[in-house]
């Protein structure tokens, strides 16, 4: 995917707005724990839609997945990605994690696709978390946060959980900082996907 600079116009706003969104969070004592996860914030679990003319392509994605198996954001392309961060360690990731399952099952014939952000976690911690969960879809490790980097422009890198909804030409279309609900996500995947 070709990366380029966000419009001058529109876009400096949204993330002036973002900024002091996530900055006004705080996540209590149940929001972090033993995975490393001091100086996160958890989002208010608020969504925006991103205009076509505002969105932003992201930069490459790729990794290993809790599997061991490698995976690639561009292996989806002309799809509509679901891009979830998440750790074992986070209770709000905990309690979204039904519903992201759930909206994965349901919209896969859409040609709409999941992949998980794990991180900062233990990998043993993460897998026991899936299972528990039943979560079906792959989940890249991303120990250290660099894999966030790809998409700090849209998602800032301290907002655990935070979804991303990309488009079928590899932009960033909304975005829900903090946990989501299985009403909240459909909504916007359904948006994304009857995109023409």
């Amino acid at each position: 995917m070709r990366s380029f600079a966000p419009p001058a116009t529109g876009w400096a706003a949204v993330a002036a707005a973002l900024l002091l969104t996530v900055t006004g969070c705080t996540g209590g004592a149940d929001d972090v724990g033993s995975g490393g996860g001091l100086g996160f914030v958890s989002g208010d679990g608020s969504a925006q839609v991103i205009s076509p003319d505002d969105r932003v392509q992201l930069g490459e994605v790729s990794g290993t997945t809790l599997e061991g198996e490698p995976l690639a954001l561009d292996d989806f392309a002309g799809d509509v990605i679901v891009m979830n961060v998440w750790g074992s360690w986070c209770a709000p990731c905990r309690a979204e994690a039904p519903a992201l399952q759930q909206v994965f099952a349901d919209t896969q014939k859409q040609g709409v696709q999941f992949v998980g952000i794990n991180t900062r976690d233990q990998e043993a911690a993460a897998i026991a978390f899936e299972k528990n969960f039943g979560i079906t879809y792959r989940s890249l490790v991303d120990k250290n946060g660099q894999l966030q980097l790809a998409f700090r422009e849209s998602l800032p890198a301290n907002s655990i959980p935070s979804t991303l909804v990309i488009d079928r030409d590899g932009r960033v279309a909304a975005r829900v900082l903090g946990a989501t609900t299985y009403s909240q996500l459909t909504d916007l995947v359904d948006q994304v996907a009857s995109e023409s």
